[in-house]
């Protein structure tokens, strides 16, 4: 790209920039959507709708606007220097403004002159900005001061108050990367915020899955917030080393945590603007009063286990996979695992390689990709030692996959899995082969959005299809469980596994289960479907809703949030949820934008 096409692309996009900015202050909804073309894309975070919402079409974007434009007050766009950039007569730019509560940015990408997909976000808030380099703390008032105390004594009388005398603004359920994020943005902020996890230690989410759970996404996705991993760090980390690393970052960033801490039952009380919540601290109950409830127990219920017949009676060992640890007592015996997703693989191998005869039990089709090939191909033009080099960071790398609304992703992804399957075409051959059922989503396009439908099953490659493949792992698909033996599994077609071991990698019940359980079921309706983008695909129903679903936005029960998602998705949207509760705390006006469901752009 030459010097004279990127001024020329810069002049395209502020000319656009300048036209939109107008029709703003002059509060012409109608102009403002004239500028987009026949297909169309606004994404916002926080700046117009106080909510994470995907207006597409003319209609929705002036439903959006006909809502936030009054309240925002929007001025100051100006482009980010050297962002713009040109490909035939598509143009994309960076972008920053203001409102009269925040500051924001942007990104939009012409088409033809006309907006095709516009993306704002919230930074900050004015007056109550992250404190950070000249505005830290002093950590000392330097002197001599008769009686003061120590910051470490200041810290356990402070520790000694919270829950007793000092109710936390903002309780977090979950100890994992969700609620370790969004605890971390609070403090940034100046919210008081209680995390509180089931487990002994901070990092036990990871500790507690089965031995050989390794990240399948690299390093350079899976940072955490203000704290990215040192250079050396592995490619993959393992989840041991996971759990250290998340208590080490709780300990630095200064989080308040109750381990060994369960919630038993929640109430909001509307009049008082507060919750109720009864826990369980070291076996002695303990009621908080929190302004606001996150749930961040992860984008799943509870695990969800079928009720085969004869399960009661089976002689061996049986367990759901997240309460699977280790194979290494089943060598040289018989095992099986029921799925055929992430962890029914990771599973299956770590109880091969135990020495174990396992069998993998296929219900449905399973979108598999090579783990070389996604990193090679997408999204690895983000995250990874190249993308560092050309000076993409992982925040600007967040930013450009935030930039992009989720309805645009098949038709960006559908070619590069494409290529992968022309690529890999032998490798699927030999799985096809062994009798493993594929499928490369329901729309031909991968995981473009696979992840993000509700019950989706998948598997990114690390070595188990290669034992499939071979036979080395026993594989029986196009068969559903009759009933369990004493000593096995009985399938549909008459034949029989037989069993010391059963793992149920038969995923989770929705989110919204939680919610019925901690607080009731009037409230999880009330809520409605958790996570999922309305797909109209098996297991994500319709209507399309354009985002997932309830994740990091108010819900329809006041004051609670959910909190859930990858490591990168941690750390994205836990800064858009902490500004939420922020706004909140300090009596901000945020008039919320719940839009009504529009038809997807073709």
């Amino acid at each position: 790209m030459t010097d004279a096409i990127d001024h020329t692309a810069e002049a395209r996009a502020a000319e656009w920039l300048a036209a939109l900015e107008s029709a703003l202050q002059e509060g012409d909804i109608a102009r403002a959507t004239a500028l987009f073309g026949p297909q169309c894309f606004w994404r916002d975070l926080l700046s117009f709708t106080w909510s994470i919402v995907t207006a597409e079409g003319h209609d929705a974007i002036a439903a959006l606007l006909a809502d936030g434009l009054q309240a925002a007050v929007p001025a100051g766009f100006r482009l980010e220097p050297g962002s713009a950039r040109a490909e035939g007569s598509a143009v994309e730019a960076w972008f920053r403004f203001e409102t009269q509560l925040a500051t924001h940015r942007g990104h939009l990408r012409l088409r033809d002159g006309k907006g095709w997909t516009l993306f704002t976000a919230m930074l900050d808030l004015k007056g109550h900005e992250e404190r950070e380099g000249d505005t830290r703390e002093a950590g000392v008032e330097h002197g001599a001061v008769r009686g003061r105390a120590s910051w470490l004594e200041e810290e356990q009388a402070r520790e000694a108050t919270l829950g007793t005398t000092e109710q936390p603004y903002c309780l977090i359920i979950g100890g994992g990367q969700g609620g370790m994020t969004l605890a971390a943005r609070l403090k940034r902020l100046g919210v008081p915020a209680l995390v509180i996890d089931r487990n002994p230690r901070p990092g036990d989410a990871w500790r507690m899955r089965y031995r050989s759970l390794c990240l399948h996404d690299p390093v350079h996705a899976t940072h955490l917030p203000y704290i990215p991993f040192p250079a050396h760090w592995p490619m993959f980390t393992p989840k041991d080393k996971m759990g250290d690393w998340i208590e080490a970052y709780a300990k630095v960033m200064e989080l308040d945590i109750w381990n060994s801490t369960t919630a038993q039952a929640a109430e909001y009380d509307a009049g008082a603007g507060e919750w109720r919540v009864a826990l369980e601290r070291n076996g002695s109950p303990v009621t908080l009063r929190p302004k606001h409830l996150v749930i961040a127990t992860g984008m799943s219920g509870a695990p969800s286990i079928p009720g085969y017949p004869g399960a009661e009676d089976f002689g061996g060992t049986q367990c759901h996979s997240s309460a699977y640890r280790s194979g290494k007592a089943f060598a040289g015996k018989d095992c099986v695992v029921i799925g055929s997703n992430n962890s029914a693989h990771d599973i299956c191998a770590e109880l091969w390689e135990c020495g174990a005869r396992v069998t993998m039990l296929q219900r449905s089709s399973t979108l598999v990709v090579r783990s070389d090939s996604q990193i090679r191909n997408f999204p690895g033009k983000l995250y990874s030692e190249a993308a560092q080099r050309a000076g993409i960071t992982t925040e600007q790398a967040d930013f450009i996959a935030a930039s992009r609304p989720y309805a645009t992703l098949p038709a960006l992804h559908k070619p590069v899995y494409d290529r992968i399957r022309a690529e890999d075409a032998g490798f699927y051959a030999r799985l096809e082969k062994a009798g493993f059922m594929l499928d490369f989503g329901e729309d031909e396009t991968g995981l473009s959005l696979k992840y993000l439908r509700r019950g989706s099953g998948y598997y990114i490659d690390v070595g188990a299809s290669d034992l499939v493949a071979s036979g080395a792992i026993g594989l029986r698909s196009g068969v559903a469980v009759r009933r369990i033996l004493t000593d096995g599994v009985e399938l549909d077609d008459g034949s029989a596994l037989p069993a010391d071991l059963i793992v149920y990698a038969t995923g989770y019940e929705p989110m919204e289960s939680w919610i019925a359980q901690l607080v009731s079921p009037a409230v999880a309706q009330k809520v409605g479907p958790v996570w999922g983008l309305g797909s109209n695909t098996r297991r994500d129903p319709g209507p399309w809703a354009g985002e997932l679903r309830n994740m990091w936005k108010p819900t329809r029960q006041e004051a609670l949030w959910l909190q859930g998602g990858n490591l990168q998705q941690a750390r994205f949207y836990s800064r858009y949820l902490a500004l939420q509760i922020k706004a909140r705390m300090e009596g901000l006006p945020t008039p919320v934008h719940d839009p009504k469901v529009f038809a997807p752009v073709a």
